[in-house]
């Protein structure tokens, strides 16, 4: 079957805002617990966001860094503390711009 150039198009589309790093990140309970209690926070240290889960001080932050290389967070560093945020509005713009792709992939199919 041969797809048309419209429908190719879109597709590329959605594959551009396809981040395997940002699903990766979001698919773990744990960090989608994390994601929900920053969300609720200005800011959180390691030891404030563990109050989600059940998992010891270590590994909320492995799941606190997969997040932040996802850039779904960031930290920054005050004094001997280190406090995350949940990029809340780059994850928003992200999210919308998957949906808008897929909206135009449909789209394009029921078109072609």
């Amino acid at each position: 079957m041969n797809s048309s150039p419209c429908l190719e198009d879109c597709c590329a589309g959605l594959g551009r805002h396809l981040d395997p790093e940002l699903f990766q990140a979001l698919c773990d309970p744990i960090r989608l617990n994390l994601v929900v209690r920053l969300a609720g926070a200005e800011a959180l240290t390691v030891g404030e966001a563990t109050g989600c889960c059940n998992v010891h001080l270590s590994g909320v932050s492995r799941h606190l860094a997969i997040l932040k290389r996802a850039g779904v967070v960031e930290a920054e560093k005050r004094g001997r503390e280190v406090y995350y945020r949940l990029r809340s509005a780059e994850l928003a713009r992200s999210l919308r711009a998957i949906a808008a792709a897929l909206d135009a992939s449909r789209e394009a199919l029921a078109h072609a």
